[in-house]
């Protein structure tokens, strides 16, 4: 896929039913989850200092899945993030019973307000917390339970070394103890395909609460949990379609063929989300998923853009050696300037998405497999290239993140 890039600033202190067509079956694998000792070995950051306190008891675990859904409640959090949104239409859509958490300022730098989120997740039932502060959500939510199940889609920013503790793990962990101290049977988490190979900060975050999960669904056999690993997203691969709708070139690393991925659209991740509240083929799992159709180099996507604009194709090449010389000056300034930790991070970041492919790892081979990764839904990127190129970007902002 595109490569990941440092913004053009540093990321703030800011904390982070209609019918439709029958969806298709979708055909996926599972994991184990990966556990704390095996994440050691493989040199995962175990901070204490990212271990959040106790929790709560947990209340009783709200058997549900003999309910409708109308008689189910799912809380989300992370609600009015990009997949978040979508998370919450999708259960709503099925009939579903929903509570949003939500920032009292959200979205890209906090533009939204909290008429804005009320108006946007309606008819949820809106709920303005900080999930960094355990004692607060929980207040917070103290009023709205039972609640039957639980999904988390909370991500940090921009994947700075302390954000992705606080976030990744930290309040995804209160989500976690809120929703147990409701009543919650079931937790769905959005995590990340690439923790299989955690080279960076969130990644290690992310699987240390994958771990506590798996270690809450062992102490209670009444929980259960799915633990979902998406590939690329549309938006994190459209950053160049207006930049090439100009006239200018594609920019890629290397030779375009350093990576691929199957990149799933919003709509098609939600429901395959949403599928995981029910299905108890899904429970007590980590499932990563794709998009349909074969796995995607950046050549083939920049050729794939090319060809819906009728132009011949015209592409910039960067070494990716030139991502490696930053990365070493970053990483020798941050050890003189702990504040450049960050950005020395984010160097990381970009040079993974540049050379490592967003597709399952093949456990015999220590390769990435684009047969051994799922495939879901009927959205393709071709598709939406095809309405950006028509309409832009406009609902696609990538925030902290850009690329190229």
């Amino acid at each position: 896929m595109a490569a990941l890039l440092l913004s053009s600033r540093l990321p703030t202190a800011t904390p982070p039913a209609s019918t439709s067509a029958p969806r298709p079956s979708p055909r996926f694998i599972a994991f184990p989850v990966t556990t704390a000792e095996a994440c050691r070995r493989r040199g995962c950051i175990l901070a204490s200092s990212a271990t959040a306190p106790p929790g709560p008891t947990p209340a009783a675990a709200q058997p549900f899945r003999s309910l409708a859904p109308s008689e189910t409640t799912v809380l989300v959090t992370g609600a009015t993030g990009y997949i978040g949104r979508f998370v919450v239409r999708e259960l709503l859509r099925r009939g579903h019973r929903v509570l949003a958490v939500a920032r009292p300022r959200s979205g890209i730098r906090g533009k939204n307000s909290q008429e804005d989120v009320v108006a946007d997740l309606a008819p949820a039932r809106v709920v303005f917390s900080d999930v960094t502060e355990l004692d607060a959500l929980r207040a917070d939510l103290s009023e709205y339970g039972p609640i039957h199940a639980a999904v988390c889609c909370l991500a940090s920013r921009g994947g700075g070394v302390q954000d992705s503790w606080r976030v990744d793990y930290r309040a995804t962990l209160h989500t976690l103890q809120a929703a147990r101290s409701l009543g919650a049977a079931h937790f769905v988490l959005l995590s990340a395909v690439c923790v299989q190979k955690p080279l960076l900060e969130f990644q290690r975050a992310k699987l240390k609460f994958e771990d506590e999960l798996a270690a809450e669904a062992a102490r209670d056999p009444a929980f259960t949990y799915s633990i979902v690993r998406p590939t690329a997203f549309f938006k994190s691969l459209g950053g160049q379609v207006e930049v090439v709708k100009k006239g200018n070139p594609y920019v890629m690393f290397g030779d375009g063929k350093l990576c691929a991925c199957k990149p799933i659209s919003e709509e098609n991740l939600a429901s395959f989300i949403a599928d995981c509240i029910f299905d108890e083929n899904k429970a007590n799992k980590v499932l990563p998923i794709g998009g349909p159709g074969k796995a995607l180099t950046p050549l083939e996507q920049g050729e794939m853009l090319f060809r819906l604009l009728g132009r011949e194709p015209k592409f910039i090449k960067v070494p990716i050696q030139i991502m490696d010389s930053v990365i070493w000056v970053l990483d020798g300034l941050a050890k003189v300037f702990p504040g450049l930790e960050d950005a020395a991070e984010f160097g990381k970041i970009g040079r993974y998405y540049a050379s490592e492919s967003m597709l399952v790892l093949d456990p015999d081979t220590g390769e990435y497999s684009d047969e051994l990764t799922p495939s879901y839904g009927t959205d393709t990127l071709e598709q939406f290239f095809d309405k950006v190129i028509r309409d832009g970007m406009a609902g696609q902002e990538l925030g902290e993140q850009t690329i190229f």
